[in-house]
């Protein structure tokens, strides 16, 4: 992840899980790190503002079913920066659309300095949906591993059956944009290669003359002269 300078091994880490972590039931009702700057859990863990602040969080994504808006919403907008991302939570739900509103918004905030908590109402299968993407594309981790990273921080996530299927097609477009990344067209190049091109082009036409050229031997043309 660029934006926090983490190691290959110190993500292998990740992957593999903390063997001396005790899940306890209750855990579910708090959010754990995911990775250094982005917290995961459920809504009841942003009703707090003194143990938010304590966490040192400064940005938060709401994510909530619209049916939940009336009690799913930001408690302390003076205090923190929120983005509020209205999402159906069943399995039709399209969420690698709404993805990049949340990458862009957890980046910058990381970026900054800041710590963000992504929460939905549970904290079970929206809300991770999310963060496992996010942990795969800036991870540049498989589906497999970026789930189990967050799993191995936040024991009780279990995204959809939909949710789950777009994090598989998500690794795909996240590499597919890398490669590319990687590779970014080069204006003079493709400048070089036109001139190329065309310098191919006049050579082929000229062969394509020579071809085309009547061949006169020198008694013909003798011939043509005396008459």
């Amino acid at each position: 992840m660029d934006m926090l300078n983490l190691s290959d091994e110190y993500i292998r880490n990740l992957v593999q899980g903390p063997g001396d972590v005790e899940w306890r039931y209750e855990m579910r009702r708090e959010c754990q790190e995911i990775l250094p700057g982005l917290l995961l859990g459920p809504f009841q863990a942003s009703k707090s503002l003194g143990t938010l602040q304590n966490l040192g969080v400064t940005h938060i994504v709401c994510i909530r079913d619209q049916k939940e808006a009336f009690s799913v919403k930001p408690r302390f907008p003076d205090h923190f920066h929120y983005l509020v991302l209205d999402v159906e939570d069943n399995e039709e739900q399209n969420v690698i659309r709404l993805f990049p509103e949340a990458d862009q918004f957890i980046q910058q905030a990381i970026s900054q300095g800041g710590k963000v908590l992504v929460h939905c109402n549970g904290g079970i299968s929206l809300s991770p949906a999310f963060v496992v993407m996010f942990v795969m594309r800036h991870c540049q981790l498989s589906w497999e591993d970026a789930l189990h990273l967050v799993q191995n921080r936040r024991y009780c996530i279990s995204p959809n059956g939909g949710f789950l299927t777009q994090i598989k097609e998500y690794e795909s477009i996240y590499r597919a944009k890398a490669a590319v990344a990687r590779f970014p067209s080069n204006p003079t190049q493709r400048s070089v290669s036109r001139r190329k091109r065309g310098n191919d082009e006049d050579d082929d036409d000229l062969r394509i003359d020579d071809r085309k050229r009547v061949f006169v031997d020198d008694d013909d043309a003798l011939m043509a002269t005396d008459s």
